[in-house]
């Protein structure tokens, strides 16, 4: 970057001390927690690992693919159904699709098992939900959606005198979306496929649920199943290696690629619709998605309110909510303020190799896996002599700050780049300190990001299961893992209210905070 750029930016040492501190604390914290796996691996006399990796890789790879694959079809369908239909309530079904990525997992899972499960409401249908095609079908809900959302972002933002012009011309549907549409949103796919593969490749709740056993596992449920159930830790160290190796690269490949963009902002008005054949197939689009998004939710919802007097009677679901709502918001309130100090530390300095050293271990969550984290964590602590259920709810907050600080980044990086390149040289001639730049000039520009990102880190820590499961501990209980020992003790009814009220919980927050920190990005304006 030219120097004229370089002056331009205040100089903030702070900020880089700040950043460069997180930064080598994510990198320290990762590699002891693999140095204490690899030290308890190597104390173990074993021939090697015992699972076929070969075939672990291969339907590991071969669900995720699927899953992104048909996660983009889908979600490229109902972008161009919503950015052409105008009816009531738009904006209301669009919010429930960009709710999507904070839908816990096991929640989804649940529900495709209440509409297609032996038992469930169309189950005398025998849709086989469990084994592959439930597991990418659960995937496909999640992530299927979310993608939508964010094309749907790309198609209204095209310009109107592009419109205007297509228009004069007469284009067909179809030559409207080769033309203009495909255009726009074809540079946010290879980055948005990337994302939906990683989520996909490391699924954990999903897939234990609707694995229907070893047939169907992704390598993170397998490193579970060799740390916790047989504690082969020189299976466990293989998988992990393979996992962060096969994760790594998708994630080098990714960040060469068009960024994705986490805003949500509120949906614009249709400005040129189709008739005839195409609006009736973008009706019919809008239907099957509803349905295959919502029926799911909707069965949480419904099943979940025969057992919601014995449920909300019971201490034990009482002590869980507390303990989820609890690590959520400190996990939350964590994950902020990681990103917040690495962020404004990467928009403190021009130079590429600073910047790539502070902002990488920020993304270190999506190659090394979450069960690995804490298995390692379990170990290390084991060592120090202390007992791990103390120190759990640590390092469950610590694993769910590490599991939101991606999209953290995603969305308050950009807009910290931003203000030091375009303002930078104001700031620095009002002579403005670090603390007053960010009261005067940053805050009200990320307040309302912020608020999406405190919820999409609170919903992520709220339906997370994969790292309280490795400790399963009696006394630190949260809601997924009640819901899982319901389920394991045959209390249907109990997991579809936990289920159910998760899924509220959830939604709530999603809407609840970022409103308000609108709101109060308002007040200061």
């Amino acid at each position: 970057m030219p120097r004229s750029a370089d002056s331009a930016i205040p100089r903030r040492p702070l900020r880089l001390i700040g950043g460069a501190a997180v930064a080598l604390a994510i990198a320290l914290l990762v590699g002891t927690l693999f140095w204490s796996i690899l030290s308890a691996a190597s104390a173990q006399t074993s021939s090697g690992p015992t699972t076929d990796i070969g075939y672990l890789i291969y339907i590991t790879t071969l669900q995720a693919s699927l899953s992104t694959v048909l996660s983009l079809v889908v979600g490229i369908a109902l972008a161009w159904a919503l950015n052409r239909l105008r009816f009531p309530g738009r904006t209301l079904v669009i919010g429930l699709f960009a709710s999507a990525i904070v839908t816990p997992g096991i929640v989804v899972a649940f529900g495709l098992i209440a509409v297609w499960g032996r038992s469930g409401w169309l189950g005398g249908l025998g849709v086989p939900i469990f084994g592959l095609g439930g597991v990418v079908a659960a995937h496909i809900i999640l992530d299927a959606a979310f993608a939508g959302r964010i094309l749907l972002a790309r198609l209204d933002a095209i310009p109107e005198a592009r419109l205007k012009t297509g228009q004069s011309f007469a284009l067909s549907p179809l030559n409207r979306f080769a033309v203009i549409d495909w255009p726009a949103i074809r540079g946010t796919l290879p980055g948005l496929a990337s994302i939906i593969f990683l989520l996909a490749f490391t699924s954990f709740p999903i897939v234990l649920l609707l694995g229907g056993g070893p047939a169907v596992q992704t390598l993170e449920v397998a490193i579970y199943a060799a740390a916790r159930l047989d504690f082969d830790l020189v299976t466990a160290v293989t998988l992990a290696l393979i996992q962060i190796g096969i994760c790594s690269a998708v994630i080098v490949a990714g960040a060469a690629l068009a960024p994705v963009s986490t805003s949500l902002d509120r949906p614009v008005t249709p400005r040129w619709q189709d008739a005839g054949a195409a609006r009736a197939l973008q009706w019919l689009v809008l239907g099957l998605a509803l349905c295959g998004f919502a029926a799911p939710l909707l069965a949480v919802l419904i099943d979940g309110l025969a057992g919601l007097g014995d449920v909300l009677g019971d201490r034990a679901f009482w002590s869980a909510a507390l303990t989820s709502v609890t690590v959520g918001a400190a996990s939350a309130l964590l994950a902020l303020m990681l990103g917040l100090l690495v962020a404004a530390a990467r928009a403190a300095t021009t130079s590429r190799i600073a910047r790539t050293a502070i902002g990488a271990p920020a993304y270190a969550y999506l190659a090394v896996p979450a069960v690995a984290l804490a298995l390692g964590a379990f170990l290390f602590v084991r060592n120090l002599g202390i007992v791990p259920d103390a120190i759990a709810p640590a390092i469950v907050v610590i694993a769910n700050a590490l599991l939101s600080l991606p999209f953290v980044m995603a969305a308050i990086a950009p807009p910290f780049d931003a203000i030091a390149r375009s303002r930078g040289r104001l700031i620095r001639s009002l002579g403005l300190g670090g603390t007053r730049q960010f009261a005067q000039i940053e805050w009200p520009l990320i307040a309302r990001d912020v608020g999406l990102v405190l919820a999409l880190s609170f919903c992520f820590s709220l339906g997370d299961l994969g790292v309280i499961a490795l400790f399963d501990t009696q006394d630190f209980v949260t809601l997924p893992l009640l819901m899982v020992r319901a389920l394991g003790a045959y209390r249907t009814n109990d997991a579809a209210t936990i289920a159910a009220l998760m899924l509220v919980l959830t939604i709530a927050a999603f809407i609840a905070l970022p409103a308000l920190f609108e709101r109060l990005s308002r007040a200061r304006a």
